[in-house]
């Protein structure tokens, strides 16, 4: 536990960055009521399947759900999970060469299109009643290449406020608590407490300190054409 004047200054800190962000807030909003991307589940899949290779999120995979989205909702048709899930490689190799993601994006889309009803609501209700303990017992968390960034950051896109124990989020926040003096922490598990308790202290959500570790980063600056409220409108 962080003691009283260690606990002013993480707020002050965290107050202060937030700050550059405004528009942070109203995207993690979006977020959680699974309406990113302009609410295609499709394009929110395939934005999760990128990102579980490490890929460097605002100049390569942003990118590539833009193509996808152009090249195969658009022009291809493809509106729905379903048939995302039959969509062989070979249909966007041009734009999409790495076979363990498009394995990771039709696993995906697979399971989630068995729950039935629409797209939304079959993401919503498996991230209601998925489990992080028992993540590979899950259907999506037992899919070959889906690792607990993956997962909790699916869950993050189908309305569960969780801590995505992504590297750069962990540096990021490791970085802010080693200020009050407190060590970092590198296992998942220790670090979603970290976060947690950094949530409780400073009236944020996990899923806005997560984002707000992402664009603290510096990987939004390298999109210099595009101011980060604009940006995070598209996403």
């Amino acid at each position: 536990m962080l003691e009283r004047g260690d606990v002013r200054l993480l707020r002050e800190m965290i107050s202060s960055l937030l700050s550059r962000f405004p528009s942070l807030t109203e995207f993690c909003d979006r977020c959680l009521r699974s309406e990113r991307w302009g609410g295609s589940v499709v394009l929110m899949v395939v934005d999760a399947a990128l990102t579980s290779s490490g890929l460097n999120y605002f100049t390569i995979v942003v990118p590539k759900v833009r193509a996808f989205a152009e090249r195969v909702l658009t022009r291809g048709g493809v509106q729905s999970l379903s048939s995302l899930a039959v969509i062989p490689i070979e249909n966007v190799r041009d734009i999409w060469r790495n076979e363990r993601q498009w394995h990771v994006a039709r696993g995906i889309a697979t399971v989630l299109a068995g729950i039935g009803g629409d797209d939304k609501e079959a993401l919503r209700r498996w991230a209601r009643a998925s489990d992080p303990t028992r993540m590979r017992e899950d259907p999506i968390g037992s899919i070959k290449g889906v690792g607990p960034v993956t997962f909790h950051y699916l869950r993050a896109m189908g309305g569960v406020d969780t801590v995505i124990p992504d590297r750069v989020v962990k540096k990021v926040i490791n970085n802010l608590l080693a200020e009050t003096g407190r060590p970092p922490s590198w296992r998942d598990i220790d670090f979603i407490r970290s976060v947690e308790e950094v949530a409780q202290i400073t009236g944020l959500r996990r899923v806005e300190l997560c984002w707000l570790a992402w664009l603290m980063a510096g990987e939004a600056e390298k999109v210099s054409s595009i101011k980060i409220k604009e940006l995070l409108s598209q996403l």
